[in-house]
């Protein structure tokens, strides 16, 4: 089993620590928040005032912040912790940020002789609890063995997308397209309802026909259909509306980059900022459905 030092205990954070402790591993936490580190203390975890102390013989320091600020603040600079880290410990950076950020920490990582990894992840609070989170990593193939035995405790499919940032690149694609197809079953469902289809009766056909998605078969957008769905809870928990708005925005800025056309992203970065600024931010995404009329 690993020493594991967790820097962020946030929604998603929190439960993947408590899946390290499960697993055996010795976990050390740090969070600004000390409710957050209370809850996971309360679990077995130790706990540390401050990162540079809580990473001290940690075999992996994995990390999870809210932005790409946060990550180079965390890592970069005079006080920075790779200042801290020693070289043999492996950085496993389970923040969404932009792709670009996550290179530069890499590389300054590199420079100290410390192996990383961006490995943003994707599945929701719901899978980080279950422990069946999808990881998708950048970095070299020797610290992504390395890391996977670590990852597939918090984990079920853990992916090596290719150099670092192409891990970050893969979380974009992938949220652009998963708020392309909310957006659109979404559309389906009330275009249905209001034609006097039952939702739940037209969502059984068409996830029997080709219309056929994750959206509809695991997180149905409409209220009452899954009862097991934020929709059915009044959008709560899950993954909220200003997470899918900033990782849109990531979407547009690798878009951006690389001169690729995203019309039906850009589209749908649009309605989600627009239901965000409607004070929806802290909402489920799949809350969308409601842009669409009641």
């Amino acid at each position: 089993m690993a020493v594991v030092a967790f820097i962020g205990l946030g929604n998603m954070g929190g439960p993947m620590a408590v899946n390290l402790l499960k697993s055996g591993h010795q976990v050390c936490v740090h969070d600004l928040m000390p409710a957050a580190v209370d809850l996971l203390v309360a679990e077995g975890a130790q706990s540390a005032a401050s990162a540079t102390a809580c990473v001290e013989g940690a075999d992996f320091v994995i990390s999870m912040l809210p932005a790409s600020r946060h990550v180079e603040g965390l890592y970069l600079g005079e006080e920075g912790l790779l200042q801290s880290i020693a070289p043999e410990t492996v950085i496993i950076d389970s923040s969404t940020i932009d792709a670009d950020s996550a290179r530069k920490v890499a590389a300054a990582a590199a420079e100290f002789g410390i192996a990383m990894l961006d490995a943003p992840v994707s599945g929701g609070v719901t899978a980080a609890a279950a422990g069946t989170l999808a990881f998708m990593c950048g970095g070299d193939a020797e610290t992504f063995s390395m890391a996977r035995s670590v990852l597939e405790d918090m984990g079920k499919n853990i992916f090596h997308a290719g150099d670092h940032g192409a891990g970050q690149v893969a979380k974009a694609c992938n949220n652009m397209l998963l708020a392309i197809h909310m957006i659109g079953s979404s559309e389906a469902l009330r275009l249905g309802a209001d034609n006097g289809l039952d939702p739940a009766v037209l969502s059984e056909i068409m996830l029997a026909s080709s219309g056929r998605n994750w959206s509809l078969e695991v997180y149905n957008p409409y209220p009452g259909v899954m009862d097991t769905a934020p929709a059915s809870n009044n959008y709560q928990p899950g993954f909220m509306v200003d997470l899918m708005v900033k990782d849109l925005g990531l979407a547009m800025d690798c878009a951006v980059g690389s001169g690729s056309s995203t019309p039906l992203g850009s589209m749908a970065r649009s309605l989600y900022a627009a239901h965000a600024a409607n004070g929806n931010g802290d909402r489920d995404f799949s809350s969308i459905l409601e842009v669409l009329g009641q």
